[in-house]
């Protein structure tokens, strides 16, 4: 009887120490899962000190010296009409532009042409005011070629004088010369060329380059860019580049031109790049950087770029750059906005170095009319319309349900009519100019039809194009009203990358970017009229590793 009861005690407290353990065990993993679901986010700090971004003058004080003797040139009477201060490639990364200084007697204004092999492909600009010192930007020279360039000296009592010189280039680096370039149609008098219009490829790593109707190179940079080319206002470019090609990542976004002289220079920190990047051991996967897919430039002269924080999400955050100063003026961590469970929970995509691609926004475009900004986010197959002050949406465009949205936002989303096809994976939206009246506007898009949490599960992957839809805020709809790649079929389907812009002409420039889905070697820009004909058709090919075409853009040289 004892035994019985000692084994009967052994036995309770075995049970109350396995209840204890099962507890404790069961309490750790509901904290985990907690945890886990409920992700402590970063504060401004911390990603403002992730980032890192300071304005640094170590790029513009290397062209110092040169600067200098421009400088000097343009304080040089001797250099007149006759006798010009001539340099091509005057800053070292732009071997297919020229600078010309000279002086003239009286106060003229200057036009230049780089004359065309062909007809439709020479480049004209003019200056905009009277001078006596003339400091002339030439862009569009030939590469490996005497190229003719004429000046037209035009005086405020009305004469005119006129001068032809001789510039001779370099032959284009292997890497650029290599790439294949086909225009398979050119139709030079309905494209949106004008007088100085160049087609500009701005990649995911290698050199941007712009070709001329005929497909001649006629401006590089030999610094790689990734991403970021844009034209700012005052007509300087802001391009995102490495302090030298053999770094690892882009942490430079400069503020330049075409000949490559520098104005600003904003640094990022290594801390935000992927740590599996930062250790490869190939040079061709550690192309990551901070800023990741786009910047723009806001009314006040910020610049708001996409970034990632320096946390297990990435590419989910936006920051407002202060342009003079490079601090920091507004951190917008989407993750504070949108539902939690969308970043939380997020398992669409899968990444080898742990981190999570929830969202993968892939574009900003401020709209001045209502102080707003269009997002869009590959990965949630979402394009999204917000208030810049509140950062409060207006519209939301997404093959999510309605009802798996925040009660507050369902007022938001908007219905496809009938006859739209849910967008999937899209790049580059944009609201067009112009456009907004009696409640309506109208986007653009590159469509991807790639569907990866909410696109379109019966079209996917069968093609891709470029598309305008209009957007009805008394309807809460959006509707297709123009749509251009789906009869190109699957030979022209991209999974990733790609850009829609709306042209001057009224035309639309397409990059279908990402072609052979083995590796994303060749691109396929074409030029289309509202109607749907074809003016411009280039492919490209042999585009090397992350060469390919992330936008193309049709740049006006000025």
């Amino acid at each position: 009887m004892g035994d019985y009861l000692k084994g009967k005690k052994w036995g309770h407290w075995i049970g109350v120490v396995v209840f204890v353990i099962v507890v404790c065990a069961g309490g750790f993993y509901g904290h985990k899962v907690y945890r886990e679901s409920h992700p402590k986010l970063l504060t401004e700090t911390q990603i403002k000190n992730n980032l890192g971004i300071h304005l640094s003058r170590q790029l513009i004080s290397s062209q110092k010296n040169l600067e200098k003797k421009y400088t000097h040139a343009e304080e040089d009477s001797d250099y007149t009409i006759e006798h010009m201060f001539v340099k091509t490639n005057p800053y070292k990364t732009s071997p297919l532009t020229a600078l010309a200084i000279f002086h003239t007697d009286q106060a003229a204004r200057v036009s230049y042409t780089v004359v065309g092999k062909t007809n439709g492909t020479s480049i004209s600009n003019d200056t905009t005011k009277n001078s006596k010192t003339h400091r002339i930007n030439v862009v569009g020279l030939y590469a490996n070629t005497a190229n003719r360039v004429e000046f037209t000296i035009t005086y405020a009592d009305g004469h005119v004088q006129k001068k032809t010189i001789m510039v001779q280039t370099q032959a284009l680096p292997k890497s650029l010369a290599n790439i294949n370039i086909q225009v398979k149609m050119a139709n030079k008098e309905q494209m949106a060329i004008g007088k100085n219009g160049l087609t500009v490829f701005t990649r995911t790593t290698k050199e941007p380059f712009a070709i001329d109707a005929d497909g001649q190179i006629r401006w590089y940079s030999t610094e790689y860019n990734q991403h970021i080319f844009k034209t700012l206002k005052n007509g300087h470019l802001l391009i995102l580049r490495k302090q030298n090609n053999s770094q690892l990542v882009y942490n430079d976004l400069v503020e330049t031109n075409y000949l490559g002289k520098i104005y600003r220079n904003y640094q990022f920190s290594n801390k935000t790049s992927s740590t599996e990047n930062l250790k490869a051991k190939h040079k061709s996967d550690v192309e990551t950087t901070a800023i990741h897919h786009d910047v723009i430039e806001l009314p006040n002269g910020n610049l708001l770029a996409t970034v990632s924080d320096g946390s297990k999400f990435i590419e989910d955050t936006m920051v407002e750059i202060n342009r003079q100063t490079g601090k920091v003026v507004r951190v917008i961590d989407l993750k504070r906005i949108f539902p939690m469970d969308m970043y939380a929970q997020y398992d669409a995509t899968k990444r080898s170095d742990g981190k999570v691609d929830w969202l993968h926004q892939n574009a900003i475009n401020y709209d001045k009319k209502d102080n707003s900004i269009i997002i869009s986010s590959r990965h949630q197959d979402l394009v999204m319309k917000l208030n810049y002050e509140t950062m409060r949406p207006i519209w939301i465009l997404s093959g999510k349900p309605k009802a798996d949205w925040p009660k507050k936002w369902q007022k938001h989303v908007l219905r496809y009519a009938n006859g739209t096809t849910i967008n999937g994976g899209q790049h580059d939206a944009r609201v067009i100019p112009g456009s907004q009246k009696d409640g309506q506007e109208t986007i653009s898009i590159y469509d991807n039809n790639y569907a990866v949490s909410y696109g379109d599960k019966k079209t996917t992957k069968k093609y891709s194009a470029g598309r305008e839809l209009r957007i009805n805020l008394k309807t809460m709809t959006a509707k297709e009203v123009w749509s251009y790649g789906q009869a190109l079929g699957t030979a022209n389907f991209t999974d990733r990358i790609g850009s829609n812009r709306l042209l001057a002409n009224g035309n639309f420039l397409i990059d279908f970017g990402y072609l052979n889905a083995k590796n994303g070697d060749a691109s396929n820009i074409v030029e289309v009229t509202r109607e749907g004909y074809q003016v411009f058709n280039v492919e490209l090919s042999n585009l090397q590793s992350k060469g390919y075409v992330y936008r193309a853009y049709r740049i006006h040289i000025s």
